[in-house]
């Protein structure tokens, strides 16, 4: 009678157990950790801050006020929009801003790379470019889609490092504008999708993220290119955006600090990355901190709280605000004021022209 009885309830347990799996998938499950730790949430940077990594596609024509509030709030004293576009486009941005808020932003001009193989087409484009910065851009924004998607006119794949584009980044280097580029995605979107890839539920969710090495080359040609390309052009600066897709290996990433001086990073979209490894990041941001600038990359003005308890607490294992792109907890750096001043203003500073430092305190 007493083995029948335990045999049921066992039954009745696996049951219930089943009938909650049927009601919830991996997907879903988000756990509030029972973990109870000091917290310091912070909303306002310490210090003003520039993010040099923003998208702002209407600024020709937006209403520039409703974005310094937000900014106010942040204690954001300087956006960088890296979506000015080209010629009439950047004489309407920069008009806007000059009308409106002539201090709080910059706009970095764009390249249409569609005619490269034309005769003449490296020498116009960095025609263009002068001419851009002329009319108010002071940087370079280069999209992923050089290097993955952008084609010549023969319809083959563009290298980074393709020298028919060498005018254009020699132009830049002369006109003292740094150039923000982004090439290829995080690695694990080219590894297989299965049990062992941790980005899996956002390939899960994102599935035209995916890649592989023919669609359209394998990651480690596209990093070789990109870091070819810098080595090739020594006099100009270039910041490479996400941390240039080493923030989950910075001994490699410290390395080709090292070996290319003209480079420096910037964080946006990869806090995850820095926040799950305190203390070699917090190591890596001593030795590099003249060359590492904020980036955020989308404009979620609640998100960046995340980037400033990373920054500027030692908070232990706290959520990030986007479980697709990262599952684990972060912990806080809690870097010293010197080094959160040169990462949130001082580098920007030094490297992108024509931020007025009226703004900033020392």
């Amino acid at each position: 009678m007493k083995r029948s009885l335990i045999l049921f309830l066992i039954a009745g347990c696996c049951s219930c157990y089943a009938q909650s799996n049927e009601k919830m998938d991996f997907e879903k499950y988000s756990p509030t950790s029972t973990l109870v730790v000091p917290e310091h949430k912070v909303a306002r940077a310490k210090f003003p801050f520039i993010d040099v990594h923003n998208h702002q596609f209407n600024m020709p024509t937006m209403d520039l006020g409703v974005l310094i509030k937000e900014m106010d709030m942040l204690n954001m004293k300087v956006m960088v929009n890296l979506s000015g576009q080209s010629g009439n486009s950047i004489e309407r941005s920069a008009k806007n801003i000059k009308d409106n808020f002539p201090k709080r932003f910059i706009v970095f001009a764009n390249v249409n790379f569609s005619k490269v193989g034309e005769e003449g087409w490296g020498e116009q484009a960095a025609k263009q470019l002068e001419e851009d910065v002329k009319n108010g851009a002071n940087g370079l924004k280069i999209y992923k889609s050089l290097g993955m998607s952008s084609k010549d006119i023969s319809g083959k794949r563009i290298p980074v490092d393709d020298p028919r584009l060498d005018p254009v980044w020699k132009k830049a280097g002369e006109l003292k504008i740094p150039v923000l580029i982004h090439t290829a995605d995080p690695k694990s979107f080219w590894d297989p999708m299965d049990e062992k890839n941790e980005r899996w539920l956002e390939l899960a969710t994102h599935d035209r993220r995916k890649r592989n090495d023919t669609d359209p080359a394998p990651w480690q040609q596209l990093m070789d290119e990109q870091h070819r390309m810098f080595r090739k052009h020594p006099n100009t600066i270039f910041i490479n955006a996400h941390f240039g897709w080493y923030p989950n290996d910075l001994d490699k990433l410290g390395t080709l600090m090292d070996e290319i001086p003209n480079m420096y990073v910037e964080f946006g979209a990869v806090i995850a990355e820095i926040g799950r490894q305190p203390r070699a990041a917090k190591k890596f941001f001593e030795k590099y901190q003249d060359r590492i600038l904020f980036g955020k990359d989308s404009w979620v003005p609640e998100e960046y709280a995340t980037y400033f308890r990373v920054l500027e607490t030692e908070d232990e294992y706290f959520p990030y605000h986007k479980k697709y792109h990262a599952f684990w907890a972060m912990y806080g750096m809690g870097l010293p004021d010197p080094i959160l001043k040169k990462v949130y203003y001082k580098n920007a500073l030094r490297i992108i022209p024509n931020i007025d430092k009226s703004l900033f305190p020392d």
